[in-house]
Formats: structure tokens, C-alpha cells, sequence
């Protein structure tokens, strides 16, 4: 009876055991390659399991992806399902590709955690994200280069690339196939890397390896020929010839070579010896470039798009009490936009090209071109005011510039001063004109006088529009 019994426990438990195993068959693929990058990202996988009553209600179903040769050694988990979401077969699974993802031969599988099991894997399949994928720059953007006899060139991925260019070395997990044309539609494999020593004249580009993906990823041709003298090349600018100052500095860029001097307007630009050279000034660049057992040459005139803008007053302008100035901007600038300023703030009623000033103070003015190249132009001039000149009846022959606010400068009638157009000379007792306008502001003297120890006495000629001319002395006292 006890045989019997423990044969019926036996039966029971084993019994159990193999209700409890699962079985998952291996994934099918909904795609035939996975080419993934920012904008899609998501790949189908069905599989069947059974039986499904085996689940445990925490179960959870797991994609594995291998590495680029099927290997599941280091596998990298890409969908974890919720606990107990999945419950019939077949199933549906969705996973995304981890941005590092390169290679020809990947497979997935699908295991579950409760009971555990593991799948067989699919079939393989080629998988890469292409997290750049947008052309870029080689060799500086210079479509043509040559390389001395029995020497080579070195073509390079730019980085960070020229201008916006999105370079592919910024993306350590990416590689690169370089080719030669052999017809403007077809090109042959050369090697791989993020450069390539050209040794044989022809038309060379490279391509991001993305293998059987298609993508933009790829670069300027660069036309490479063999100079047995002299080489010629061209110079780059970043942001293109003419350049708009108001994007910044440009960056002038030249082949490589073992070393560089860089030239402006045919003068060594000290300090100047890198590949690349950095300016926001327009003018004639060139550069020596030595590769060796040759050397080569290039030159850029470089212009910019700046505007020419000119204002019709001074620096530093003087009215009278009661008048007022009026600034008037002349420009070449495309659909200009002029501003004004007073004492550093913004006149928000002043937007044409002409301001009438009446208050003392300092004053600016910017013109901004609108149209195209983003670039301004600025002009400052200030504006004093004197008190209206007094209309004296004679001409003063007696001085005394002692600060004390009487008489302090020779004050002469309103009908010599500013604007009458008369010509006012001021000469000492050597017959040394000290002073000459045709514009009398009654400001003279305007420097302190040596006294000594004698009153100076100093005459003066005074020619009126007509030609009538007054003429005597001025006695300077204390």
C-alpha cells in the first residue's frame, strides 16, 4: 500500500513539472532590415509560446538583440513587455535599435521570466541606426588636390565640419567607406577609416558605413592628381566669398600638409601656421603649404558684405539756444532700418534717416541693412548748446579772461559772429596769427595767456562778407 501511494506522488509531481515548462518558438521578422534613425525607430517581432496556461501572472517577455555577428554572448535587451500583458500566442512585439547599432548579421530572440524560457534566435538581418544622416564635408569643401610624385595626399572628414556641416566624426560609434569614381554613376570600394592617403589620381568621396542602408551620410568629391612641380590650390571660406560680417568671423581653409603660412596682402601673418585661419577683415589672403618633397600655393580675395554709410555732421556740434541740429544718414544698405539714440536710449519715434536734434547731449544712430546679409553701420556725435551771443554795440579793445564771468572773452557785435560769414584773424605783437576762423563763436582766447610781466596786446582784422574790414587791438589784462 505505502509503494502504491508514493508511486501516485511521484505520478502527481511530474505531472505538474511538465504543465509548468514553456515552449517559445523562434521570432519572425516584420521587416527584411532594420535602417533606423530619429525619425523611425520601431520593429515588429511575432512568436508563438505554449501552452499558455503555463504563464505565471508576473511573467514578462523579454527581446534580446545580439551583437553584429548573431552572437547572444553580450546581448542587449530592447522591450521588456508589463507583467502579465502578454497571455495568447502568437504574440506581437514592437522594439526600438540602441544608437549604436552597426552590422550586417544581427538576430533577435524572446525569453520569459516566469517560468523562465528561452527562445531560438530569427533569422539574421541587417541593422544599423543612422544617427547622422545628412551630407558632409572632406578636404575643407576644396573640390580639387594634388599630391607631390612619390608622395601621396591625405584626404579627411572634416570636423567639426565647414560652416553647419554635421560632421560624422562628432558620433564615435560610426565608420566610413571611402571610394574612387569610375564613371559619373559608378565608384569602386578603396578601404575604410576617417581618412584616406590618395596615391592615385581620380575622383574620391567617402560614405558613412551604413551598409545595405541607404543614406544621405556621405561627402564632396574631391578631384586628387599628381604634381611632379608646383602645386595650386584654392582657399575655402566658411561662410562663402563674399562673406556677411554680421554672421561673425570666417574661417579660411586650405589642403593639408605638413606645415602652412598664411599671407595678407602679402604679408606673413605672424602666428599664422595652422591649416585653417580665422578673419573678419576682407582682404587678399594667401597661403604656402609644404607637402613635402613639394609645396603648394593659393590665394582668396576675400570681400565681406558690408554696407558704406556716411552722416552729414561732426563728431562734436555747437547751436545757439533755440536752434536745433538736424542729422541726416546716407546708406547703400538693402531695405535699411535706422534707430536713434539719446544718451544711450532708444527714440521710438525716430525711424527715418534724418533726426532733428534741440536738447545738449551725446546721440547715436544705427542703420541696419534688412534685406540679405544681416549687417548695421553706427554713427555717435554729441550736440552742446550755448546761450544766444549778446548784441554788443562796438568791438572791445580791453579783455580780462580771469574766470570771473566779466568780460572774459572778446565779445564782438552779432553782425561778425557765427554764420555771418565774416573772417575774424587774431594776431599778436610779433605779427603771429594765433587765431583764424569764418565762423566767430566769441570763444577767443580759448587757452589761458602767459602774462609775464606785461599786459599783451594783440590786433585783430575782421573782413565781412562785402569785404568791409574793421581793424585794431586788444589789450589783455588780469
Amino acid at each position: 500500500m505505502r509503494n502504491f501511494t508514493f508511486i501516485i506522488v511521484i505520478i502527481i509531481c511530474f505531472t505538474n513539472s511538465v504543465n509548468a515548462q514553456l515552449v517559445i518558438g523562434n521570432p519572425s521578422l516584420g521587416f527584411t532590415q532594420a535602417c533606423a534613425g530619429p525619425s523611425f525607430n520601431t520593429y515588429n517581432v511575432t512568436f508563438t509560446f505554449t501552452p499558455p496556461a503555463a504563464l505565471s501572472p508576473s511573467n514578462q517577455f523579454i527581446i534580446e538583440l545580439s551583437d553584429a555577428t548573431g552572437s547572444f554572448a553580450s546581448a542587449t535587451t530592447v522591450f521588456t513587455s508589463a507583467a502579465g500583458a502578454v497571455i495568447t500566442s502568437p504574440a506581437t512585439l514592437a522594439f526600438s535599435l540602441p544608437q549604436t547599432t552597426g552590422g550586417e548579421a544581427y538576430r533577435v530572440r524572446v525569453k520569459s521570466t516566469s517560468p523562465v524560457a528561452t527562445s531560438g534566435s530569427s533569422v539574421a538581418f541587417a541593422a544599423y541606426y543612422k544617427i547622422q544622416d545628412s551630407p558632409f564635408s572632406i578636404n575643407n569643401l576644396i573640390s580639387t588636390a594634388q599630391y607631390c610624385s612619390g608622395s601621396s595626399y591625405l584626404l579627411t572628414i572634416d570636423n567639426p565640419g565647414t560652416g553647419t556641416n554635421d560632421s560624422p566624426l562628432k558620433y564615435p560609434s560610426l565608420t566610413f567607406n571611402w571610394y574612387k569614381e569610375t564613371s559619373p554613376t559608378t565608384s569602386v570600394f578603396v578601404a575604410s577609416g576617417s581618412s584616406l592617403a590618395v596615391s592615385e589620381p581620380g575622383v574620391y568621396f567617402v560614405k558613412t558605413n551604413y551598409g545595405s542602408c541607404t543614406s544621405d551620410s556621405y561627402s564632396n568629391r574631391v578631384t586628387v592628381s599628381m604634381s611632379t612641380s608646383g602645386v595650386t590650390t584654392s582657399i575655402n571660406s566658411s561662410l562663402g566669398n563674399p562673406y556677411c560680417a554680421g554672421d561673425g568671423a570666417t574661417t579660411l581653409s586650405c589642403i593639408s600638409g605638413n606645415s602652412y603660412q598664411w599671407f595678407k596682402n602679402g604679408t606673413a601673418i605672424t602666428g599664422a601656421t595652422n591649416q585653417s585661419y580665422v578673419t573678419n577683415e576682407a582682404g587678399n589672403y594667401s597661403v604656402n603649404v609644404n607637402l613635402g618633397s613639394c609645396s603648394a600655393s593659393g590665394s582668396i580675395d576675400l570681400e565681406n558684405n558690408d554696407i558704406t554709410s556716411s552722416i552729414d555732421v561732426s563728431e562734436t556740434n555747437t547751436i545757439i539756444d533755440g536752434e536745433s541740429l538736424i542729422a541726416t544718414v546716407s546708406t547703400d544698405a538693402v531695405s535699411p532700418d535706422f534707430k536713434w539714440y539719446f544718451n544711450d536710449g532708444l527714440i521710438p519715434e525716430a525711424t527715418s534717416n534724418s533726426y532733428e536734434a534741440s536738447v545738449e547731449g551725446n546721440y547715436k544712430v544705427v542703420i541696419t541693412q534688412t534685406s540679405g546679409c544681416a549687417v548695421s553701420d553706427e554713427f555717435l556725435y554729441s550736440l552742446t548748446i550755448n546761450e544766444p551771443f549778446p548784441d554788443v554795440a562796438e568791438i572791445p579793445n580791453l579783455i580780462s579772461p580771469n574766470n570771473d564771468g566779466i568780460n572774459d572773452t572778446w565779445i564782438i557785435p552779432q553782425a561778425y559772429v557765427k554764420d555771418t560769414n565774416t573772417e575774424v584773424v587774431i594776431m599778436n605783437s610779433r605779427g603771429e596769427v594765433v587765431f583764424r576762423t569764418n565762423n566767430y563763436l566769441n570763444n577767443w582766447p580759448e587757452n589761458p595767456i602767459d602774462f609775464k610781466n606785461i599786459n599783451p596786446v594783440y590786433y585783430y582784422i575782421i573782413t565781412t562778407q562785402n569785404n568791409t574790414t574793421k581793424k585794431g587791438s586788444i589789450t589783455v589784462v588780469k
